[in-house]
């Protein structure tokens, strides 16, 4: 069993790599370890929106922490991967909710800025970077910045200033790296690439963003699907249930996964 430290060192490595590492994120145990026995898969990664409607909530922190961080706990302990988990924006308390994670075996963690004022988001990161500093691992904070998803009719160079001034200031605050979710331009991963530095940007797969082979030529460091991965599991499942009434059965070719 390999160590926390040694994972989260390996997780660090990973995202460090010109390699573009990829993360189709899991809900669960058994996705966990699907995930986790697939040739080529180096780490794991949790959705909270996924584990949050699992669980019967909307997305949002609506979730109580204490259930989240039990998933997610029991994701890092049916794997020997390195597990990074999304913890929204830490539950009211992110240090807090860091050391809990580490403590569950978390090595990672997604840490949402909601577009609070930068000196508050500033404030979680550093509580978070001093968590892993005190558990002596090299945790890997994710930041991740809101600004693309909030948008909406502002100027996209606004935008675009503003996501990359909150990428710097949570980089310099101490996270490993930095998440701008949204289905952004290849000029607009460029200039982030470009501001902050190489391996330094993770994006996140959505219908119509850019491939993964132009992600890992502009130097981003890591992709991940969020919920979108749940969404492909459970139109397989619709597909079934409609398929069933109509007097279908198991699709040919389906695998014994469980």
């Amino acid at each position: 069993m390999t160590s926390t430290a040694d994972k989260a060192a390996l997780l660090q490595q990973l995202h460090a790599d010109p390699e573009l590492l990829v993360l189709v994120n899991v809900w669960d145990v058994i996705t966990a370890q699907v995930a986790a026995a697939t040739p080529g898969v180096r780490a794991i990664a949790t959705a909270s929106h996924s584990i949050a409607v699992a669980h019967g909530y909307p997305d949002g922190e609506v979730i109580p922490r204490d259930e989240m961080l039990e998933t997610v706990g029991r994701i890092a302990a049916a794997v020997d991967l390195p597990v990074t988990a999304d913890l929204e924006a830490g539950y009211g308390d992110a240090g807090e909710t860091a050391r809990r994670a580490i403590d569950l075996g978390v090595v990672g963690m997604n840490l949402e800025d909601q577009l609070k004022p930068l000196p508050d988001a500033v404030a979680a990161v550093r509580a978070v970077v001093q968590a892993g500093e005190a558990a002596g691992i090299p945790f890997v904070l994710n930041a991740r910045t809101d600004a693309f998803l909030r948008a909406g009719d502002k100027d996209p160079d606004a935008v675009l200033a503003d996501a990359i001034e909150r990428g710097k200031a949570y980089l310099d605050a101490g996270a490993s790296t930095f998440f701008a979710p949204g289905r952004l331009t290849e000029d607009q991963v460029e200039a982030i690439v470009a501001a902050v530095g190489p391996q330094k940007l993770n994006l996140i797969a959505v219908p119509g963003a850019i491939p993964l082979a132009t992600m890992r030529r502009l130097g981003v460091a890591r992709v991940s699907f969020g919920p979108w991965s749940q969404n492909v599991a459970l139109t397989a499942y619709a597909d079934l249930v409609a398929s069933a009434v109509d007097g279908g059965g198991v699709p040919d070719g389906t695998r014994r996964l469980n």
